[in-house]
């Protein structure tokens, strides 16, 4: 949504440029239709991409990153956006009732980890052993388990292979999850902290009640 939103400051800021840079030149300067109407739209273009440039920064400065490791990480999150995209076709592709609702809470945990590194990019850091190891594990499997239990016959090193590749799919499921709750640690820690000054701010008003009434 923040992405969206500054989509669309981008372009209004980049139509009025255009508007205000047209009327200069073809009213003010008198130039050709046609010459205005380039100057307008390299005058937008550079506002367009002022104003993104501006909006990145300060997005990078926020997230306490230099442009070189938000351009580092971005990388990553493009690669990984696609890996995910492979892992979940290979994952709906799989008509077993029995794996399901492991399959769609696996997607979930992914693509929660994604976004989360998506909108904190400093939270790529949390998430190194999941984008550089389990993720290219996790799509190796699910593609060959798809093509595998698509196969209209079956031998039993193809039933033996597939058991086994189910459950090493779930062992890195669980590894996932301990990379979305290490991801999710520092939140939890203030979460807590702040629930143990409200608690404490309530007890306060609380021994402060009691004594007015007294």
């Amino acid at each position: 949504m923040k992405a969206f939103f500054q989509f669309v400051l981008q372009s209004i800021s980049a139509f009025s440029a255009m508007v205000i840079t047209w009327l200069i030149t073809f009213i003010g300067f008198e130039l050709t239709f046609l010459l205005s109407n380039l100057i307008a739209l390299a005058g937008g273009a550079i506002v367009f991409l002022t104003v993104k440039g501006i909006a990145d920064y300060r997005f990078v400065r926020q997230n306490g990153l230099t442009r070189r490791e938000y351009r580092y990480i971005e990388k990553n999150l493009k690669e990984a956006k696609e890996k995910i995209s492979r892992l979940q076709r290979s994952l709906m592709s799989v008509r077993s009732i029995d794996q399901a609702k492991h399959n769609l809470e696996l997607i979930r945990t992914v693509r929660k980890i994604y976004s989360n590194t998506k909108k904190e990019p400093k939270r790529f850091y949390k998430a190194e052993g999941f984008y550089y190891d389990r993720l290219d594990s996790l799509v190796e499997l699910t593609e060959k388990f798809a093509y595998l239990s698509s196969q209209p016959a079956k031998s039993k090193e193809i039933s033996d292979s597939l058991r086994d590749t189910r459950t090493t799919i779930q062992s890195l499921g669980e590894s996932v999850k301990k990379d979305l709750y290490i991801m999710l640690d520092d939140d939890v820690d203030t979460l807590n902290f702040e629930l143990d000054v409200a608690k404490n701010s309530m007890e306060r008003m609380k021994k402060k009640d009691r004594r007015i009434l007294k």
